[in-house]
């Protein structure tokens, strides 16, 4: 088994609340040390307490095991509004935001999101055309989404 599996089997352990799950778990470098960066969310949201406790439990577990035969940095995080959602599990906490999804083959819809399914979502898409806002309510499949990221505004 390597580290990434290692990690993830531990993960499964130490996340014990349902609502919290692991979004991303990626490996790199930083001053010649293993970076971990493990991206958490949950259903309502992640605090920064449970992060906190879940980078302890996870160090000490790699630390008991000796996982890593070098130095590394741990870094356990919410995934932050900048990043795209990743995970269908992601959605529905974004029903009535504004977002902008781009699909496989280069379409582009923002709006509110205003529905999810298990297989896709649905968008109030909003374009303007010459002075007018058109909309149209699209169900776009997951299968053919890109990326999808919520537009910040500060209305």
């Amino acid at each position: 088994m390597d580290i990434k599996q290692e990690v993830e089997k531990l993960l499964q352990e130490i996340i014990t609340q349902p609502e919290l799950f692991v979004v991303d778990i990626t490996f790199g470098t930083y001053n010649k040390s293993t970076k971990i960066s493990i991206t958490l969310d949950g259903d309502e949201g992640v605090m920064i307490d449970q992060c906190v406790s879940v980078s302890r439990k996870l160090g000490n577990k790699m630390e008991e095991l000796e996982l890593m035969a070098d130095p590394y940095i741990l870094e356990v995080s919410s995934p932050g509004l900048d990043k795209p959602l990743m995970l269908h599990r992601q959605y529905p906490r974004n029903i009535g935001r504004k977002i902008k999804v781009v699909t496989k083959d280069a379409n582009t819809y923002s709006g509110e999101l205003t529905e999810v399914e298990p297989t896709f979502i649905k968008v109030l898409d909003e374009k303007k055309i010459k002075s007018k806002v058109l909309t149209n309510l699209v169900a776009i499949p997951f299968d053919t989404i890109k990326s999808t990221t919520v537009i910040i505004s500060f209305n």
